[in-house]
């Protein structure tokens, strides 16, 4: 009972090796190959394109994620300011001290949104990256089946007409 599953898991495997399983096998199926190939190849095109975008914001999303993190900060030490001389009782100054702390607040939010885009675009980057690495790998697939059925045809000697 063993041997037997031993021989069919070898059988399975024997029979997927690269020549079993190319999905493009004949010379008549070498329309569909170009197909897919020139398909792969825009895909290729249009991932190269937006990763090189995507690179391209990245620095300017960094700077204004920096730049809002330290207006964040600077906005919250003025309110903590602001804050500790309202306790004096002063209804101005306490007023100008909420103030300060919904200012502050929304620089927090606007630093913690430019955070979440820099966070956003680097995902992008990496899910980027990865689409055209299986593109890659798919077209030098496809190269793979395109030398196999060039190797396959046969092409008739040349014929010599003398006049």
């Amino acid at each position: 009972m063993k041997l037997n599953l031993f021989l069919v898991a070898i059988f399975i495997l024997g029979s997927a090796t690269q020549g079993y399983s190319q999905k493009y096998k004949n010379p008549e199926d070498s329309t569909k190959l170009n197909a897919e190939f020139l398909k792969v190849t825009d895909a290729i095109a249009s991932l190269t394109s937006e990763l090189t975008m995507a690179k391209n914001d990245l620095p300017s999303y960094k700077l204004k994620a920096s730049t809002a993190d330290s207006d964040a900060q600077s906005a919250a030490s003025a309110s903590s300011d602001e804050a500790s001389r309202a306790t004096n009782g002063k209804l101005d100054d306490s007023r100008s001290a909420k103030k300060r702390a919904k200012q502050a607040y929304a620089r927090a939010k606007d630093s913690r949104s430019a955070n979440r885009e820099v966070t956003r675009l680097e995902n992008r980057i990496g899910s980027l990256t990865d689409q055209l690495h299986k593109e890659n790998q798919r077209l030098q697939e496809l190269k793979v089946m395109r030398a196999a059925i060039s190797n396959r045809i046969v092409l008739p000697p040349p014929t010599i007409v003398e006049p």
